[in-house]
């Protein structure tokens, strides 16, 4: 592990247990290549595909992958992006991850005629963030909401389909919203988040999308 995966690490262990995700998980986040373009055969470009939930080995596996495939000429520092959400900490060590690659990240899905819309929900924000650029077109959806862990049974219940709902503390969500400036964000996108309760999704309009420097519509 290099002196950067452990810094990082070391900065987000305290928030490492607090999930994003709204919905039931979804598989963990792949990666994967595809071509930049059609009718390009051999020649074409490529961009990196990622999907699925934020796991907290999805950062260090993001970094596997870019090692190996960043020997490839027609290797391009995009990534495509679809995600539910995840955990809070690995999102934001993915983003940071982003950043030092200088990668342009584009929310959508690999269709079989291009990009396709997608979705960047919950906890997956905090990776797009980090991004150097941001692109998110108007059919795609970005959601928010309070971080949330879920404690299967906290006070000695023998049902373990019983939870209690923990939040994140002021200092863990001062955290957060520091890391979304550092990143040339406006904070009102947690504040937003941490207004809207754990068991919905506020969609972010395009006119907060620009006001809060989230991202433009084209590359």
């Amino acid at each position: 592990m290099t002196y950067a995966h452990r810094m990082l690490r070391a900065g987000f262990a305290t928030i490492a247990v607090f999930a994003g995700c709204l919905a039931a998980h979804a598989a963990p986040m792949t990666f994967r290549t595809i071509p930049v373009g059609a009718n390009c055969g051999s020649k074409c470009s490529l961009m990196i595909v990622a999907e699925g939930d934020i796991t907290l080995s999805t950062p260090d596996r993001f970094v596997e992958f870019v090692q190996r495939q960043s020997r490839d000429p027609k290797m391009r520092g995009v990534v495509l992006i679809n995600s539910p959400g995840g955990r809070v900490g690995a999102s934001m060590q993915l983003g940071k991850f982003f950043r030092q690659a200088g990668v342009a990240v584009i929310v959508g899905r690999a269709g079989s005629r291009g990009i396709a819309p997608g979705s960047c929900f919950s906890a997956c924000v905090y990776a797009l963030i980090g991004a150097k650029k941001r692109v998110i077109p108007r059919v795609s959806k970005i959601g928010v909401h309070r971080m949330v862990a879920f404690d299967y049974g906290r006070r000695g219940d023998d049902d373990m389909n019983r939870y209690e709902a923990v939040f994140a503390t002021p200092e863990l969500v001062q955290r957060l919203s520091d890391y979304v400036g550092s990143m040339g964000v406006s904070r009102e996108v947690i504040s937003m988040a941490e207004r809207t309760s754990h068991d919905k999704l506020r969609i972010l309009t395009p006119q907060e999308i620009r006001r809060w420097k989230l991202g433009s519509e084209n590359f």
